[in-house]
């Protein structure tokens, strides 16, 4: 077996693959930009070594740069993770000239397969079902909107080197497709160094279903089921699950043979994916290969019990698979949620910033519940503008689908996270979701379900119940410290002002009001409702706990706990409540308080994330109707098209292209 392998990449998927390096005995070497000087990856490797800037076309996608690290270090293979190097012909090409192993599939088949184009005519030869489209090389925008009009709209837009959801746009028609090309192609030259486009039917109400195979150079390829990928927003994959709630046993066995059959016409010899897009009468077509490992790996390997790196080092090394396709059991239900330092509530643009706070739940196994979380990050790490926003993947197992979207949804709950936003409160809210609790999906769920984009919303019935109890106790907790404080008058048990409390959820007209009071019993507290209800709260959580963890009447909750004046605020279920603990007459004063008003900011266009503005297509003066482009801004790799929400005048541009914008910069303001 191999002594010392390299990873290059960065993140998670480095920090999983020294895992289970580790767990084979096997050195390892990191490498880093200047950016990631003080990243996870770096300090868990055994080696490391700095290959550059912080820009990935300087560092992490220079060929050269990683072939001398390996022969500094005396690597003798190299593990690219996904993204970055991981497809690329030229990588496995040069890797196999300097005598170091690729651990990865042999150069034949990323291109066959790599390619996107090439893809889908060496899945056509294959006899594989294929998606309606143009695979020819597409000259410009009016190419485009001729071979979509033939083909019929919608129809979709796709960089043939593309993949994360960069390089993708539907068109629904011509003035979208002309739009939507040139922004697809200006986003895959700066993503991937390669512009080509090519153009296929969209399947209208589609569900997005991979297949996992795992082939060695042996010949041998089996298949390890499917994961269903259709919860995604803008292309990008944000809930995945295996298996999916879609397919029968028969539909699975046909799929992945079809998955089977085309690793075996290419010779494939890795861990690889074959994505279908299925319609929701079990049809199914032909979309792309992976031919690395993917993000969304892990509910795989819960489901079947096989560690795929392990495997892929395994099958590098030389070794034949250890699996025959009638061993492969699928046992339970797995999901994953990706979580992502990104803002839910302004349309999901990027954050960047410092971790002050990263707590995630702790792994393990209990009552029958796996929990497992993927992260390439600590408290007080640094999320970079540079790369890809992912903090962690989130996964559970258990034995059926609502029992792990169950232990999902508390896990998301006991985790915290601070510094910068993200979108852990929008995963919440779709754990609760019923439509996704029934499997009724599509690629189109988030903006069909979230078409206005997403508010936190504020709780209501029994959540809204158990906050107020949660908050009462909160309060009478720290009451209670408070009277530990020297120099105060002794008593046996903590003086409170007033026995009954109010507890206020919220401002203005949604605020909500509960009525109760607290009895402290030997560490456990009754809450009693004036309508006769009561609750049991049982926890250990103490002041500066960032999750309270515990039991209400029994139900075991988490909610995350931020202090703010004169209260906590809490969130739980997708939800999330200020609240305010008060004597009945703190509560008389409380609701004569005027409330302060939000700034006015419809005069100005302001910058909704951290980024680099591309263009200004706007000048001073100029009339904008509603609809019309602003600017662009990147960010992530992804460009944002500002537009106009109302016809407005152009009195004064404060920022221009090529600049690096904070978020809530202004970038224009109107007139009139």
């Amino acid at each position: 077996m191999f002594k010392k392998i390299l990873i290059a990449n960065r993140g998670e998927i480095a920090c999983r693959v020294i895992k289970t390096a580790r767990k084979m005995s096997i050195a390892t070497v990191a490498v880093y930009s200047e950016a990631d000087a003080d990243a996870m990856h770096v300090a868990m490797a055994d080696e490391a070594v700095l290959i550059g800037p912080p820009p990935a076309a300087e560092s992490y996608l220079v060929i050269e740069k990683i072939i001398a690290a390996c022969k500094q270090t005396g690597a003798e293979a190299v593990h690219p993770g996904y993204g970055f190097l991981s497809e690329r012909e030229a990588f496995a090409i040069a890797l196999k000239e300097a005598g170091i192993t690729f651990i990865g599939p042999n150069r034949h088949a990323i291109a066959a397969m790599g390619d996107k184009i090439e893809s889908k005519k060496a899945a056509a030869a294959a006899g594989v079902s294929t998606v309606p489209g143009f695979l020819g090389t597409i000259e410009n925008a009016d190419h485009a909107i001729k071979i979509a009009d033939d083909i019929g709209y919608p129809v979709m837009l796709k960089a043939s080197a593309g993949g994360g959801g960069k390089g993708m746009r539907i068109a629904w028609s011509a003035d979208e497709v002309k739009e939507g090309f040139e922004r697809s192609r200006s986003e895959a030259l700066s993503s991937f160094g390669d512009d080509r486009m090519f153009v296929e039917k969209f399947i209208v109400n589609p569900r997005h279903i991979e297949i996992q195979v795992l082939g060695d150079k042996h010949g041998n390829v089996i298949h390890l089921g499917e994961r269903e990928c259709s919860v995604q927003r803008r292309n990008q994959k944000v809930v995945e699950e295996a298996p999916s709630p879609l397919l029968d046993a028969e539909t699975r066995a046909k799929m992945g043979a079809q998955a089977v059959a085309l690793a075996k016409a290419v010779n494939y010899d890795t861990a690889g994916t074959v994505e279908f897009v299925a319609g929701q009468d079990k049809s199914f077509y032909f979309l792309e290969m992976n031919t690395r490992l993917q993000v969304e790996h892990p509910v795989t390997e819960l489901i079947t019990g096989i560690d795929l790196v392990e495997e892929m080092i395994r099958v590098a090394w030389g070794e034949k698979l250890r699996h025959r396709q009638e061993d492969i059991k699928l046992s339970g239900w797995a999901v994953e949620s990706r979580i992502y330092a990104e803002d839910p509530t302004r349309n999901f643009l990027p954050s960047i910033g410092r971790l002050t706070l990263y707590r995630p739940p702790a792994e393990g196994v209990a009552g029958g519940i796996t929990l497992r979380n993927d992260t390439g990050v600590e408290e007080g790490g640094q999320i970079s503008m540079f790369y890809d926003p992912m903090i962690a993947k989130l996964v559970t197992h258990a034995p059926t689908r609502l029992e792990a979207i169950e232990a999902q949804a508390r896990a998301l709950d006991a985790f915290a996270i601070d510094g910068i936003r993200h979108n852990i409160p929008f995963l919440s809210t779709l754990m609760a979701h019923p439509r996704w609790r029934a499997g009724n999906l599509s690629t189109g769920f988030i903006a069909e379900e979230f078409p206005a984009g997403f508010e936190i919303p504020m709780p209501q019935g029994e959540i809204a119940r158990k906050i107020a109890a949660v908050a009462a106790v909160i309060d009478h907790r720290m009451n209670a410290r408070k009277r530990q404080i020297s120099g105060q008058m002794a008593t046996l048990r903590p003086v409170q002002f007033s026995e009954a409390r109010i507890v206020q959820l919220g401002t203005g007209a949604a605020k909500q009001l509960f009525e109760l009071s607290v009895d402290d019993g030997l560490g456990d507290v009754n809450v009693h409702f004036v309508d006769g209800e009561s609750d049991l709260v049982v926890s250990h959580w103490k002041p500066g706990d960032p999750v309270w963890i515990g039991a209400i009447s029994g139900v075991e909750i988490a909610m995350r706990v931020e202090n703010i004046a004169n209260g906590v605020r809490l969130a739980t279920a997708g939800t999330a409540a200020e609240a305010r603990v008060f004597t009945p007459r703190e509560a008389t004063l409380a609701a004569l308080m005027p409330e302060k008003k939000a700034a006015d900011t419809s005069k100005s266009l302001l910058c909704p994330m951290p980024g680099l503005v591309k263009s200004i297509a706007v000048s001073e003066g100029q009339e904008v109707k509603a609809g019309e482009t602003l600017a662009v801004v990147e960010a992530m790799k992804m460009e944002n098209v500002l537009r106009a929400e109302r016809d407005v005048t152009i009195s004064k541009i404060r920022a221009k292209a090529g600049e690096s914008l904070a978020v809530d910069a202004v970038i224009m303001e109107f007139g009139g």
